[in-house]
């Protein structure tokens, strides 16, 4: 990939399908080229439908949860010879059970993708955007960082790590030219309910969000340089407004309502 264009660069990760996808898309509607990244094979097609929007594209086949995969990821950007000027970090995983019953690989890569592989690809990317004095970063959180999640234990608290993360980078970086945003969004119609074995719960069987509609929200806010947006339905931003004025114990069993295997048929 060459710039023969002047147009800016972005990097999307989890970009195979959902969030992430429409997030690319949002991009390349917007003027940007863009590197695209995923575990699955999947990328080539989703690259391909984002080129069609007008963007240069290229795709990136990498397991993020691991170090080597994140490095092969950015060294795609590095290759480029452009400056990259948004680096959107949305790849993650979750796991849906018990935490003594769940399995210790399973959690352990959940912590590598959603934790580990975001601080890595962080400390990649922002060093040369705080060089240049510009850039753009948004993490994907959800509105499960603002509580506990029983049954998704350790994906709330990954999630309440990327906000935390997020918003001192934000403070740390306010006169470097570089912007912070988290994007916390509700339940969104992607794979992750699968993927997590959540279709059974009240929470995977019910109502959610068009990922379309959540990418559109994301993308504005990191454009506008917030410090973070609740996307998609008004239903999110007041569960996410409750969440500040509700005891711990009680966010708790609320979310255990949801999340419990099982629960849809409650």
């Amino acid at each position: 990939m060459t710039d023969t264009s002047g147009r800016p660069l972005a990097l999307v990760t989890g970009a195979s399908s959902g969030i992430g996808y429409e997030l690319a898309k949002e991009f390349a509607r917007n003027g940007f080229d863009l590197v695209v990244v995923a575990e699955d094979d999947r990328i080539g097609q989703a690259a391909r439908d984002v080129e069609a929007l007008g963007a240069t594209v290229e795709a990136v086949q990498a397991d993020l949860a691991t170090p080597d995969g994140v490095q092969r990821a950015y060294d795609r950007v590095l290759a480029t010879g452009r400056p990259l000027d948004a680096l959107v970090i949305n790849a993650g995983i979750g796991v849906n059970g018990r935490f003594a019953e769940t399995d210790l690989a399973d959690e352990l890569r959940l912590i590598d993708l959603n934790v580990r592989s975001s601080v890595h690809l962080a400390k990649l990317g922002i060093p040369q955007m705080v060089a240049r004095g510009a850039g753009r970063v948004m993490f994907t959180s959800s509105i499960a960082a603002t509580q506990p999640g029983p049954f998704e234990a350790g994906y709330a608290a990954s999630k309440a790590f990327l906000l935390s993360f997020a918003e001192a980078l934000r403070n740390e970086l306010e006169d470097s030219g570089v912007t912070v945003t988290a994007l916390m969004p509700g339940a969104t119609e992607t794979d992750f309910f699968d993927r997590a074995d959540m279709r059974d719960t009240r929470l995977g069987a019910g109502p959610k969000d068009d990922p379309a509609e959540v990418a559109r929200h994301g993308f504005e806010a990191m454009m506008a340089g917030k410090d973070h947006v609740v996307a998609g339905s008004v239903h999110n931003r007041l569960l996410a407004g409750a969440a500040k004025l509700l005891p711990e114990r009680v966010k708790a069993e609320l979310h255990s309502r949801l999340s419990r295997p099982g629960s849809a048929g409650d």
